[in-house]
């Protein structure tokens, strides 16, 4: 659907990215003459007693300026089946001056529907599925981009982990920390710790990169917000650990690049191992394993996970130097 190309007579937007499917919508709208757009756009939410009759009346409609009138129809997945049924029939043959938005969080490629607007076209589907992981903080970024700030990789990161993996969430917390900077500039990540309230659960792999990047202070603020056994926690860790050992033994040996394969991981995984390994000294990270040896007894023992774990962290982290 590029800026200025004629438009199909509908699209389908689905998945779980709310902020693209809003943005399909926003485009098409922005299509629609301004002067005329509270008569030549119309707006509906599926629900139980959405008339299909005037549903079809108003895509048949002739825009009262310009040459386009759009009818967005949110929640798709939720039209009851004589609306469904309707729009079947009607995109057999769709008014040539109106576009039809169906914006939905999912939708069977089985279903009439699906396969009713697939026929408009091969662009008539925008696929708008969920980004995850390693993919949000550079969506983030260039998010920040389009509000004219910036971040680096760090607060993108911090970003995700505070805020959560909604789109439309980042976007509204991108906003907000935009006009506190006062419309540019760069967001950095201590600009995040300060002004984003943390609502999402913490990952245990965001505690275990601080903890690899020695950062004793956000180390120990994740480890007191994770939830879980300390046991579990504990052997997390020691995986983690044993990562880094290989990691800098395959970097002494001038192999870093076959890290990957012999954790048997993604690269993506481990793009960051051989600097976190080269933190530690020689022989470092071997007695750190020994540590936490010392530490998974003391907890089979009874002992208080904080009274072990805390210690542990810490000096994982470079913060004190063992007994």
């Amino acid at each position: 659907m590029a800026q200025g190309a004629a438009l199909l007579p509908a699209y389908l937007a689905v998945g779980p990215d709310e902020l693209k499917r809003r943005q399909v919508a926003a485009r098409l709208r922005a299509r629609v003459d301004e002067a005329f757009s509270a008569f030549d756009v119309e707006e509906l939410t599926a629900s139980a007693d959405l008339d299909p009759d005037a549903v079809v009346s108003s895509l048949n409609t002739l825009p009262m300026g310009g040459s386009l009138r759009v009818v967005v129809i949110e929640g798709a997945e939720k039209l009851p089946k004589a609306v469904s049924e309707a729009l079947v029939a009607y995109l057999a043959d769709p008014n040539s001056h109106c576009t039809l938005a169906l914006l939905a969080t999912t939708l069977a490629k089985t279903t009439r529907l699906y396969k009713a607007v697939a026929k408009m076209g091969p662009k008539a589907i925008i696929s708008c599925a969920a980004k995850r992981g390693r993919d949000l903080p550079p969506y983030v970024q260039k998010l920040a981009a389009s509000h004219a700030v910036s971040l680096d990789a760090d607060a993108a990161r911090e970003l995700v982990a505070r805020a959560g993996e909604s789109t439309t969430m980042l976007d509204t917390q991108i906003r907000s920390l935009a006009a506190l900077l006062g419309g540019s500039g760069a967001i950095t990540r201590a600009f995040v710790e300060e002004h984003v309230a943390r609502v999402a659960e913490v990952k245990p792999w965001e505690f275990l990169d601080r903890v690899s990047e020695r950062d004793v202070g956000h180390s120990l603020a994740l480890y007191h917000l994770l939830d879980g056994s300390a046991l579990g926690l504990l052997s997390l860790v020691t995986t983690r650990l044993t990562e880094l050992v290989c990691a800098r033994s395959l970097a002494a040996r001038g192999q870093p690049n076959l890290l990957a394969g012999e954790l048997k991981k993604a690269d993506w995984q481990v793009r960051n191992h051989v600097r976190w390994a080269r933190g530690f000294s020689d022989g470092e990270l071997e007695g750190l394993l020994g540590a936490c040896a010392d530490a998974e007894r003391a907890l089979k023992s009874g002992a208080d996970s904080n009274a072990v774990m805390v210690p542990l962290v810490a000096l994982i982290c470079g913060a004190t130097t063992a007994q």
